[in-house]
């Protein structure tokens, strides 16, 4: 059965204004996520991931930030022209958002049991009892051990996986048709990133949601998500299925982002005792530069490189590539 697109992005392009100059953060994004099915976004910071996400939303300060073209289309609707006030009747209902950092999320004066049930008093209008009884069913869903307890617990008293399990238990209470989880286990212990992950996708599986993963670790991509869109300094650069992205990654930087990640058994020499890392940094949106944004940090840059910047064009089974390697 052929699924509906459930969010599709076109055109996208963010710029902020800011004291040290205006530049465009998110230039000309464009993709789509289907029901039920999972997409990644993958890049080091300043990439233009989380503004894209935020967007999303409408979560961005207006000013310093200004969307000046493009569209976010979900279920039909784009939210770029809706009211704040129908926005907010969208967010946590029909979409959802886990953050990287739960202490800065969580509100500290109130109770864990408040933060989780209020979605369902807010969106669903469920009396206060019913949603606090809801709200103890998802910590629980959620593996928090005695969540009678832990209803009454401040952000605080938890422990890091512990808060961000309560994320997503507030981001899941409503059962929204879009999770979006930006770097949801950055903040965490190997450990504690491999229990969040799992839980996070045995939940998808169960509520049937779409998954729109933002993250800078190709190993979570490989886990998650079966489609990976690559954005370097504000633009798609890659898109591709997860496997064929892994097996023949086509832009330099997506072969980057492959090679630095760690490999079991792999030995490093007295020579080359280090991972492999792309050299450099991404540039700020700030900067205006001529010609291809990767070609200071580019391992195969060439004299066109610097002087025009390729197109997005696509290619065999839905890819894309930015690169005039591949022309």
């Amino acid at each position: 059965m052929l699924l509906k697109t459930l969010l599709a992005i076109d055109d996208l392009s963010v710029r902020f204004h800011t004291a040290q100059g205006t530049g465009t953060a998110v230039d000309h994004v464009g993709f789509s996520l289907r029901e039920r099915d999972s997409l990644g976004i993958v890049g080091e910071s300043g990439c233009g991931k989380s503004v894209t996400a935020m967007s999303i939303l409408g979560l961005l300060e207006i000013p310093p930030a200004q969307i000046e073209s493009g569209r976010i289309i979900f279920k039909d609707q784009n939210l770029l022209h809706l009211s704040s006030e129908k926005l907010r009747a969208i967010r946590g209902r029909e979409i959802s958002m886990i953050f990287q950092e739960p202490m800065t999320s969580l509100n500290p004066v109130l109770t864990i049991g408040r933060q989780v049930a209020e979605p369902l008093m807010t969106h669903h209008n469920l009396p206060k009892k019913a949603a606090y009884e809801a709200a103890a069913g998802m910590l629980d869903r959620v593996k928090i051990p005695d969540p009678l307890k832990r209803l009454k617990d401040y952000p605080h008293q938890l422990s890091g996986g512990m808060r961000q399990r309560v994320m997503i238990a507030m981001a899941m209470i409503c059962e929204p048709s879009l999770l979006i989880a930006d770097e949801p286990t950055t903040a965490l212990d190997v450990s504690i990133q491999s229990q969040i992950l799992s839980l996070m996708a045995r939940l998808k599986a169960e509520l049937g949601m779409s998954l729109l993963l933002i993250t800078h670790d190709m190993g979570v991509i490989a886990q998650m998500v079966n489609r990976v869109v690559v954005m370097y300094a504000g633009q798609v650069v890659e898109t591709a299925s997860v496997r064929a992205l892994f097996e023949r990654p086509l832009h330099p930087y997506s072969k980057g982002l492959l090679r630095a990640i760690p490999k079991l058994g792999r030995r490093q020499s007295l020579s080359s005792p280090r991972l492999y890392e792309i050299r450099g940094a991404v540039p700020s949106f700030i900067e205006q530069r001529p010609g291809c944004k990767f070609s200071d940090r580019c391992p195969a840059v060439m004299a066109v490189c610097r002087r025009e910047q390729p197109e997005l064009e696509s290619g065999e089974d839905g890819r894309q590539v930015r690169c005039w390697l591949n022309r």
